[in-house]
């Protein structure tokens, strides 16, 4: 396939994978606004959305991780690239299609050392820094954000326990949509940078730009409007399954698990920790429930999640690779991988339509799975 050509594919997947991170990561910002009625759906993804894509402006430090810190800048390929952002388009859309907040992140970083690892040699990859800069913040992040969102909230119920509850359910529906901004805002400083790190990427191993380059301007621009576009179409089913799944969530409680989620995420950020937004929020909205008396957290719902979190990596790795097994026979295998990537994402499509979950019933009850065909 002639190496511009290719570029441009490259390109296109990973603004469709931005996409996909942006329906896929909405619940992290605005699952518990949205669950407690201090933002309206609608208005929440719209909010979610623009402060996304100002996000994508405040920092490169991420992007700069991805683009020369967790592979060989030097023994990737354009097409290594496209067949990583593969499965991680894959992953994104099968754990959106039953409702599990996985970590977009990691699906990328997983497809890419997949795709890497089959095409260069294990070699090509940088263990050090994955453990570093990914499965240590992996495990770090919730954790920190639980316990930040335990005290938090203690702290919140105590402060309020003699107040009137109607001024304080109005006032921390206030404070919940400010700080359900500041997590859409640095939402926008950590993932939006992954697919510019992407990106980047591709054009320093097609010789476009020179080894160890910033994103130029309009891969931040398209960054963050292809994550800007998907925030606002809305992951509807994951956003229900943060925001009435895992706890009952009021007021006060979302206010403290979006106020540690954000400072978590901004933190990271400024540190280049390439982290998962939705390992953090979730872990915010868990510590949140543990952190108010009589709250109940459905610990089998965050089983579940912990299990997709932990098959993330692996899962993406292996299509990741078995993607660049394929596309390195040349260009119809490259097509053929393409293809391939487009029919499993209208199947999956299809599939979810059979149990359409909206902004009009997000806070209803889960839909029943629909029965499978005769």
């Amino acid at each position: 396939m002639d190496p511009s050509l290719i570029v441009i594919v490259v390109v296109v997947a990973a603004l469709a994978f931005d996409f996909t991170n942006g329906f896929h990561d909405t619940a992290n910002a605005m699952a518990t606004s949205i669950a407690t009625g201090a933002l309206k759906p609608k208005v929440a993804v719209g909010i979610s959305a623009v402060l996304n894509l100002v996000g994508a402006f405040l920092s490169i430090e991420v992007a700069k991780t991805i683009s020369g810190g967790i592979v060989d800048d030097t023994k990737v390929t354009p097409t290594v690239v496209f067949a990583g952002l593969v499965g991680a388009i894959i992953w994104n859309l099968l754990t959106w299609l039953f409702g599990l907040p996985s970590s977009s992140s990691h699906a990328l970083f997983g497809g890419l050392i997949g795709a890497t690892w089959i095409a260069s040699g294990a070699d090509a990859v940088h263990f050090t820094a994955v453990v570093e800069k990914i499965l240590i913040p992996a495990v770090a992040s919730p954790l920190v954000a639980g316990v930040v969102a335990v005290v938090g909230t203690f702290l919140v119920y105590r402060i309020t326990a003699s107040a009137r509850q109607d001024v304080v359910g109005k006032t921390f529906k206030t404070a919940q949509a400010l700080s359900a901004s500041l997590v859409s805002l640095a939402h926008g400083t950590n993932d939006a940078q992954k697919t510019m790190g992407v990106i980047t990427l591709t054009l320093i191993a097609s010789g476009s730009l020179s080894a160890g380059s910033s994103p130029p301007i309009w891969v931040i621009l398209c960054s963050g409007t292809a994550i800007a576009l998907g925030t606002y179409l809305g992951g509807w089913r994951i956003i229900q399954t943060m925001g009435k799944k895992i706890t009952e969530i009021q007021t006060p409680q979302g206010f403290a698990a979006e106020t540690s989620a954000a400072v978590t995420i901004l933190a990271s950020s400024h540190l280049g920790f390439a982290l998962s937004t939705t390992h953090v929020c979730s872990g915010g909205i868990i510590g949140s429930g543990v952190g108010r008396k009589l709250a109940e957290v459905r610990w089998g719902v965050a089983g579940r999640m912990a299990l997709a979190w932990l098959f993330t990596l692996p899962a993406a790795a292996i299509v990741g690779a078995i993607a660049a097994e394929v596309a390195g026979s040349g260009s119809i295998g490259t097509v053929l991988v393409g293809v391939a990537g487009v029919v499993v994402a209208v199947v999956i499509y299809l599939w979810s339509r059979r149990n359409p979950v909206t902004a009009s019933n997000v806070n209803g009850p889960a839909p029943e799975p629909a029965p499978a065909a005769a």
